[in-house]
């Protein structure tokens, strides 16, 4: 679960953290923090997952990821992907995204 400050935190062993340069710069200006949970999105052809991220987590409990520079934590609920692809984009406004063995949703 996500560790406030003074605690030891549990790591999940399994997944592999990617993450571009931009995107860990963006996290460490953030607190150095980036919290990833899943939002369901309907359309026409169903109901699709996609990763959210935040540099707070909210109401929902974490678990962390180990990843080299910055604090991954993964919403608990979630099972484990194989690799967290960590990128960040944006023109205006740069945003930090993150997805699931590469792809835009979860599978």
């Amino acid at each position: 679960m996500y560790a406030p400050a003074g605690t030891a935190p549990l790591y999940l062993g399994k997944v592999r953290v990617d993450a571009s340069p931009e995107a860990v710069r963006l996290v460490e200006e953030q607190g150095g923090r980036l919290f990833v949970w899943a939002r369901r999105a309907r359309c026409c052809h169903g109901t699709m997952t996609y990763l959210e991220t935040s540099d707070e987590p909210g109401e929902r409990p974490f678990r962390r990821v180990y990843s080299e520079g910055i604090q991954v934590y993964l919403d608990a609920h979630l099972p484990e992907p194989e690799e967290l692809v960590i990128e960040a984009s944006g023109r205006r406004r740069k945003h930090v995204h993150a997805y699931w063995n590469g792809c835009a949703y979860v599978i």
